[in-house]
């Protein structure tokens, strides 16, 4: 089982604890705090565990060629890509000011640092803990530099190789071990054929003492949910309030409704997981009551007789009998009264049956 730790206060991942929901709104605000607070009260709302942002510190993410280039795109705020960027950064007051107003209605809130100095900034905002995105898994300096923060790490894989992610392991263990991996392909949006879930699988094998989860950028909420039965403990997906607003985004993300349906089918999924012990539960003894089989004589069977399988039977018997998996069992047994066809073989009719007779 993987080791658990604490992610946010009070709220640990890993081990036997519920999936910890994350509602990337990312930059699906467009720019606007009061569409981002919106934002925050409707993942709050649908009972996702945590609102995460992107935050840049864009002169350190993007050189000033990137920064320069025209962007034409129809998702465009700007005529260059740094116009655009700019347009979506929130400043640091109101990264204060989201914070705030997620901690007042009670959900955790965090960013993704999309460089170095974001990281510097998320510290000293205390976010519980920091999102490492899949562009900057391969960033070894920014990995150790985070690493070395303190805080839980929730790593994403997009893009990257099996290798790579040894690779990261090996550099945040030893400073940091209160970190997870998300499978993850960078895709907008993610076709199924490309989501490739069994990676959760090879990630629980490869690093067993770390939780795994899932970031999903697919249509819909099965994938998801999927992911979440094969033993994901964060799970993180897009969202947004119009599909159809300006950004790259918005068509891979969820909706409030669905966000809502995600939240309520992980928690049923939990639920159903239950327990690896097969046995007859308290809520199926009605039905058995009703429908279970029971041993039955096939023909009248006089007093002395030893029972032979072709006297036996199987069916729905009043009173109850010995269950079907008895049968073999029953064959060279002595009864000790006469039995009449149809009748149900019971343990008292049977001879030493406590001893003879295993089931």
């Amino acid at each position: 089982m993987a080791r658990e730790f604490e992610l946010c206060p009070g709220r640990r991942v890993g081990g036997d604890q519920p999936c910890f929901i994350i509602a990337e709104i990312g930059q699906n605000h467009q720019g606007d705090l009061e569409i981002a607070k919106r934002m925050i009260r409707m993942v709050k709302d649908c009972g996702a565990d945590c609102a995460k942002f992107q935050k840049s510190e864009l002169e350190y993410k993007f050189n000033k060629k990137a920064l320069e280039r025209p962007y034409t795109s129809k998702h465009s705020w700007g005529k260059t890509y740094g116009e655009h960027k700019r347009h979506l950064e929130f400043s640091h007051d109101q990264y204060r000011e989201l914070k705030k107003y997620a901690e007042e209605i009670g959900i955790f809130f965090t960013a993704s640092g999309m460089d170095e100095m974001a990281v510097e900034f998320l510290h000293e905002l205390d976010v519980p803990f920091f999102k490492v995105g899949s562009g900057d898994t391969n960033n070894f300096p920014y990995l150790e530099k985070t690493a070395k923060k303190g805080r839980p790490m929730v790593i994403s894989s997009g893009m990257q190789s099996m290798n790579t992610m040894h690779q990261v392991y090996q550099i945040v263990k030893p400073i940091n071990p209160n970190f997870c991996f998300l499978q993850c392909t960078s895709a907008y949006p993610l076709q199924p054929e490309d989501v490739n879930l069994r990676v959760i699988s090879a990630y629980q094998s490869a690093f067993p003492d770390i939780p795994i989860g899932y970031s999903g950028h697919e249509t819909g909420i099965a994938i998801s949910v999927a992911a979440v039965a094969m033993g994901a403990k964060v799970l993180e997906r897009h969202v947004t309030l119009d599909k159809t607003w300006k950004g790259s985004d918005h068509q891979a993300s969820l909706e409030p409704h669905e966000l809502a349906e995600l939240v309520k089918a992980i928690r049923t999924v939990e639920k159903a997981m239950g327990s690896p012990i097969k046995q007859l539960l308290p809520c199926e003894v009605a039905c058995n009551e009703k429908l279970g089989k029971s041993v039955v004589a096939k023909v009248a069977i006089p007093e002395g007789a030893v029972l032979t399988l072709d006297m036996l039977t199987v069916k729905v018997g009043e009173p109850k009998g010995f269950p079907p998996e008895c049968i073999f069992d029953l064959v060279g047994q002595k009864v000790k009264k006469n039995i009449e066809e149809d009748e149900t073989i019971t343990e008292q009719v049977v001879e030493n049956h406590v001893k003879k007779v295993k089931c």
